[in-house]
């Protein structure tokens, strides 16, 4: 038998919203994480897994290196071996949720070779950033780089998503800071608007406050505790797919009617994380992917009516003009250097 470590294990650190769900901590959103470190040469981990589409695969990061564990779902615990035969010397290992909604899972902790020795947990940044947005925050499909400025690859099955190399984890890692990636693809403002449905059509006027944000999950909805995770920075990116209506035909933000009730949606949302975020500075954005820039003039609309200055909003040099197909890493790291020189530029302030 191996060095068994458990999930409550002092010395493993995680990141991202994450309930306990029968004892063990539930991995929902993309880019959720738990860190390890240790003195050995081989790590795997045990994890009782939920899926709902696509191929399944996790994210891990050793000594600094990205790599990935693709594995046959089971609706029982299995364990994956994450590295082997690893030099005899200090490690750090991060297990990561690459995938939004496409699955979900407990982790059910690591098992370290028999000579391995644990180390103490380092600590996470205090610098903290929370996202809120949609597959390009959640970094769908940023793997297919050979269609980098073109549509996405028919029949993409999941393979290419990535939460690591999303423009929003990319500007926390060059601002060292601390992240929540609260993004799903597909996900609008309004329930039934948006593509993604679970079965439903969910928006984030449903997601936002959850941290099982799919009614088709064991338990259902759960609601995130707020004061768990205090953000320095809020991004908010919301607003590519609103002009899907999968029931009643397409909404239209030139729509005088539509354009003031989706305004008076998006800044309910805002000002109640405002309320329960008092101090944090708000960002309003939307990204590279192509769309129409009355969205983007909506959303200037919205800064201005908020009139408050810890609410800005912020457009990339190409928002709305780079691609039709969702951004690659190269694109993805466009927007986090342009975003890391707009948030840098704030000053050291807005992290007190």
């Amino acid at each position: 038998m191996g060095t068994k470590v458990q999930p409550r294990n002092a010395v493993l650190t995680y990141m991202g919203r994450i309930e306990m769900y029968e004892g063990f901590p539930r991995f929902v959103f993309a880019g959720t994480s738990v860190t390890v470190r240790f003195k050995g040469t081989d790590i795997s981990c045990t994890i009782r897994n939920h899926r709902f589409y696509n191929k399944m695969e996790l994210g891990v990061v050793i000594d600094g290196k990205v790599t990935k564990v693709p594995f046959d779902h089971k609706e029982e615990d299995i364990t994956l071996t994450l590295a082997e035969g690893l030099e005899n010397t200090e490690h750090e290992i991060t297990l990561y949720k690459r995938q939004d909604a496409t699955h979900y899972f407990e982790f059910k902790g690591f098992e370290l070779d028999d000579c391995a020795e644990l180390l103490p947990a380092k600590p996470l940044p205090k610098r903290r950033i929370e996202c809120f947005g949609d597959s390009v925050s959640a970094g769908a499909v940023v793997e297919a780089i050979d269609c980098v400025g073109q549509n996405d690859p028919e029949g993409h099955d999941g393979t290419f998503d990535n939460a690591w190399y999303s423009y929003a984890f990319i500007t926390a890692r060059n601002l060292g800071a601390q992240l929540h990636d609260t993004a799903q693809g597909g996900i609008a403002i309004f329930d039934n608007t948006g593509w993604y449905h679970a079965p439903d059509f969910i928006g984030m006027e449903t997601a936002y406050d959850k941290v099982c944000y799919f009614p088709e999950a064991e338990g259902g909805y759960t609601k995130w505790d707020f004061s768990k995770y205090i953000p320095h920075v809020v991004l908010f990116a919301v607003g590519q797919n609103d002009q899907h209506n999968e029931a009643e035909g397409d909404p239209d933000i030139n729509d005088p009617e539509f354009r003031e009730r989706w305004k008076s949606a998006y800044k309910k949302i805002v000002l109640d994380l405002r309320a329960k975020y008092p101090k944090a500075i708000f960002v309003l954005l939307l990204t590279v992917l192509c769309h129409d820039s009355a969205w983007d003039d909506a959303v200037e609309e919205i800064t201005r009516e908020l009139d408050d200055p810890k609410i800005t909003h912020f457009m990339f040099t190409r928002t709305g003009k780079a691609t039709p197909g969702h951004p690659r890493i190269p694109e993805q790291y466009e927007m986090a250097e342009e975003l890391t020189a707009y948030l840098s530029g704030m000053g050291d302030d807005i992290w007190n």
